[in-house]
């Protein structure tokens, strides 16, 4: 019952067999393989529009690379309280953008509100030397607390940051159980909505380590500065057909989509079974994720039996599900509540 992190999941089998087909011969290096060339053709085709694109293996990585577009040393980026960047990417933006700032706003389930979005940026005032303006703004589909956002909230964010000419990026780690979620398309809650940059997240949805950076509109045009800036930071590998040949199995046929939805139910039935033990949830399962008070006697249960879930900064208890989250897992977990 290993509820810890869809980072702890096993790799799809399609992703390990990509790797090992581009494992036969040689193949020109940095990107410039067929692989390579192929993920970049079928991100295009899932967003519906020409992409830049950079491979990378973390989402750490896909995060401060794209940023670093974004910000300035002297500036900052807007994001959530708990947003990845700021809770668990070790100041990786400030490190990659040379000294830039990360400036916090807070909102209701990890999602920030067009309403505090406007109030921040009204006060943003370039010219001040002694402030530091937001450059860009981050949110993140799933949010740090499995919840998403919507077309229509994404569109009001970035018409508030396009307003006070201020880019919009987007943490997508759990982007495909945001889309799976909400129904909308990948262009739908990405650059049809306004977003100029994000992270395409598939270490979490089945690969070994796979994330891009993707440029939309006329950030396009800035693809050689972003490999200028990935080959400094030590992010360009030589053997980029291994990343690439990871997002090409996901990609194709859809698998990346059907194995956010396997992720889904299973929290969302998770969070049934939960509940029916006397567990609260603090957010809506709006992805792959729980968060939800519990009995101490159903945590300890459930951690004696050898569950695996980590407890949260706001009392509640985080639940992840993955694609090889099993049926047998979640009757183990059904059964000790029906036991209680």
């Amino acid at each position: 019952m290993d509820f810890s992190s869809d980072t702890s999941a096993a790799a799809h089998p399609a992703v390990i067999t990509a790797i090992e087909a581009a494992n036969e011969g040689s193949a020109p290096s940095y990107g410039a393989d067929h692989w390579s060339r192929r993920a970049r053709e079928l991100l295009g085709e899932v967003f519906e529009t020409e992409v830049a694109v950079w491979l990378v293996a973390s989402g750490t990585a896909a995060n401060a690379l794209g940023l670093s577009l974004l910000c300035p040393s002297t500036d900052a980026v807007l994001c959530h309280r708990d947003a990845h960047i700021e809770k668990d990417e070790r100041g990786a933006v400030p490190f990659y953008s040379g000294g830039g700032q990360l400036a916090l706003v807070d909102g209701d389930h990890g999602s920030i509100s067009a309403e505090t979005l406007s109030a921040r940026l009204d006060q943003n005032r370039r010219e001040f030397v002694h402030e530091t303006p937001v450059s860009a703004v981050s949110i993140s589909n799933l949010t740090e607390a499995g919840t998403a956002y919507t077309a229509e909230q994404i569109s009001g964010l970035s018409a508030i940051a396009r307003s006070a000419d201020v880019p919009l990026h987007l943490d997508g780690a759990r982007f495909a159980n945001a889309v799976a979620s909400t129904g909308e398309t990948a262009a739908g809650l990405s650059w049809r909505a306004g977003v100029d940059v994000m992270s395409f997240g598939g270490t979490k949805n089945g690969a070994v380590g796979c994330e891009a950076v993707i440029l939309f509109g006329d950030l396009r045009e800035r693809q050689a500065e972003l490999e200028i800036r990935a080959k400094r930071a030590g992010l360009m590998p030589p053997k980029m057909r291994f990343i690439a040949a990871q997002m090409c199995a996901l990609l194709e046929g859809g698998l990346w989509l059907d194995l956010a939805r396997r992720a889904n139910g299973a929290a969302v039935r998770l969070a049934e079974i939960l509940q029916a033990g006397g567990g609260e949830l603090v957010h809506p399962v709006d992805g792959n994720e729980v968060f939800a008070r519990l009995p101490e006697e159903l945590v300890a249960a459930l951690t004696n039996a050898g569950g695996r879930f980590y407890p949260w900064a706001d009392g509640s208890y985080r639940f992840v599900c993955a694609w090889s989250t099993r049926d047998e897992e979640l009757d183990a977990v059904a059964a000790i509540v029906g036991a209680e």
